[in-house]
């Protein structure tokens, strides 16, 4: 198995991570999505999965928060350090994402693409009381399920269409479309005129461009 970095610095960096959440969302009030971002874009993601010692175990929780504001560029002051971590929700989520970047070696970045960080908060219950291997596997399935083609994108490529001539000849406008095969909309829940537009001009069934869910 081909890890992110040396599994030395894995404890370290798990509880920084739950620390850091923590402390962004319930001591510094941000929203975690928001701050996930800020910790993406401004680069310490990137650093902290590559296992650079400084980011992973040099800097405690607090201090890689202070960091991703002070980079960001955000005028806010932040609350004392925190001296000790519940295992709340929030630390649960960092220490968690920790895990399975440091065991897929994906970039954090690479995994907010198909699960987003406050889809793993709602996975708190029950993934909270199971082994971290059992999260990871259900991420893994996620993340293959997610990157795998739609039916639809599969049935539009093999009729030789592409998404504007598709939504030219079917009258779907082609935002939708996108977004149906990126998965940002689920198809499954779609207008029964929309479906039964782009499968007339498929020449399939309704329920071959339905997605297994």
């Amino acid at each position: 198995m081909m890890c992110a970095y040396s599994e030395n610095y894995l404890d370290d960096a798990m509880r920084n991570l739950g620390e850091m959440v923590d402390y962004a969302v319930n001591a510094c009030r941000m929203e975690i999505g928001a701050f996930w971002e800020l910790f993406i874009a401004t680069g310490y993601g990137e650093l902290f999965g590559q296992g650079v010692p400084r980011i992973v175990a040099g800097l405690s929780g607090t201090e890689l928060v202070c960091e991703v504001v002070v980079e960001s560029g955000l005028d806010i002051e932040l609350p004392p350090a925190q001296v000790e971590y519940s295992c709340s929700p929030e630390y649960w989520c960092g220490w968690i994402m920790a895990y399975y970047q440091w065991k897929s070696a994906r970039s954090f970045k690479e995994i907010r693409k198909y699960v987003s960080i406050d889809k793993v908060l709602r996975m708190y219950s029950p993934y909270h009381e199971v082994a971290e291997d059992k999260f990871a596997d259900t991420l893994d399935a996620i993340i293959r399920q997610s990157s795998s083609e739609t039916r639809l994108q599969m049935r539009r490529r093999a009729c030789g269409y592409s998404q504007r001539l598709l939504s030219e000849k079917s009258g779907v406008n082609i935002r939708n479309i996108q977004q149906y095969e990126q998965r940002v909309k689920n198809i499954n829940h779609a207008a029964a005129g929309t479906i039964v537009s782009l499968s007339r001009i498929l020449n399939c069934r309704v329920d071959e461009l339905l997605e297994f869910e």
